[in-house]
């Protein structure tokens, strides 16, 4: 279990980020179109899993905005924005801004990515939604990077992330 904060006060999430260098676990996500979406449609390719709890917040947004700009700098690379929110609202926030580099991916349906990866917020008054995190993988699916940010209000070290797959 982690311990972040929501403006200064702890709250606890369900479990703790998968550990670099150990198999990141697969699942299945719905697509903005209501496909599903698994971790092993991307082997080979690497992977940014930006994770946070809504669309609807600024910084969410922020995070969506910025990994969507530098994407196309990144060859082979897959960068995934995972939160509870409706395909609806991902396909919405993707289409006013123009986003088109990264996929927006929900974890609505049964909230197995958030306990499978340990993310999701138990206590506070954002639990069940997800914390704010990165998890980079490597080609094969493995955990090269992780970072569960500390206090939901700010935004996770996008260039520490890039770093690993530059």
């Amino acid at each position: 279990m982690a311990t972040i904060t929501i403006g200064g006060n702890e709250i606890s999430t369900s479990g703790s980020l998968p550990a670099v260098g150990s198999q990141a676990p697969n699942f299945k996500l719905k697509k903005v179109d209501l496909s599903e979406a698994s971790l092993s449609d991307y082997r080979g390719r690497r992977v940014i899993l930006n994770i946070f709890p809504s669309i609807d917040t600024d910084v969410c947004a922020t995070s969506v905005r910025s990994f969507n700009k530098r994407a196309i700098e990144l060859d082979n690379t897959a960068v995934l924005c995972i939160s509870k929110d409706t395909p609806f609202a991902q396909k919405r926030f993707s289409t006013d801004e123009n986003i088109a580099n990264v996929e927006n991916l929900s974890d609505v349906i049964d909230g197995s990515f958030g306990k499978d990866y340990g993310l999701t917020m138990t206590s506070g008054p954002l639990a069940g939604f997800h914390s704010r995190a990165i998890v980079v993988l490597n080609e094969e699916g493995k955990v090269i990077y992780n970072e569960q940010v500390a206090e939901i209000a700010d935004e996770p070290n996008y260039l520490a992330a890039l770093k690993t797959l530059l």
